[in-house]
């Protein structure tokens, strides 16, 4: 009898302790070294740029058309939301004949942490409060002049 509870106690125990570890994740471009050091302006083209590194994480739609290899790690508590732990963001800049012209990196320093304000949205208008939501439109349906059924025929919608 001891001993189903000795093994039930410690199943309990390394359920918890597993709950308690962390997430980790590992999302966009895989950053090899050895692979991202060798890319050079001036010696490289977007051809051999593709074939070292791959497709590029994206593509900019404006302007020069410059190529970003993103990488971002994040880690998640348990009942927690992901925190980014590293990101990596290298730049492939081109000339206008296709050679690579500038290689730039960035990492987590460039991250923006946003915080909203609150959990509501501010608006253009008045306040109004629930009751003035629920009876507000009270007797203008159908009112004489304000366009809704009043029975008489003599205008349109635009009031001529």
């Amino acid at each position: 009898m001891q001993h189903r509870y000795r093994f039930l106690l410690g199943a309990v125990a390394v359920l918890a302790l597993g709950a308690c570890a962390s997430i980790k994740d590992q999302r966009g471009y895989i950053v090899d070294p050895v692979l991202t050091d060798s890319i050079q302006p001036g010696i490289d083209n977007a051809q051999s740029v593709e074939r070292t590194l791959g497709r590029p994480t994206f593509v900019s739609e404006f302007g020069r058309k410059d190529w970003y290899y993103v990488s971002i790690n994040t880690r998640q508590k348990a009942f927690g939301r992901p925190q980014t732990k590293d990101q990596s963001v290298m730049r492939v800049s081109f000339d206008p004949a296709g050679n690579v012209a500038a290689v730039d990196r960035s990492g987590v320093d460039r991250v923006v942490r946003i915080s909203p304000d609150g959990d509501k949205t501010p608006t253009l208008g008045r306040e109004r409060s629930f009751l003035e939501d629920l009876f507000g439109n009270i007797g203008t349906v159908g009112a004489p002049g304000a366009g809704g059924g009043s029975g008489d025929n003599t205008g349109g919608p635009n009031g001529s």
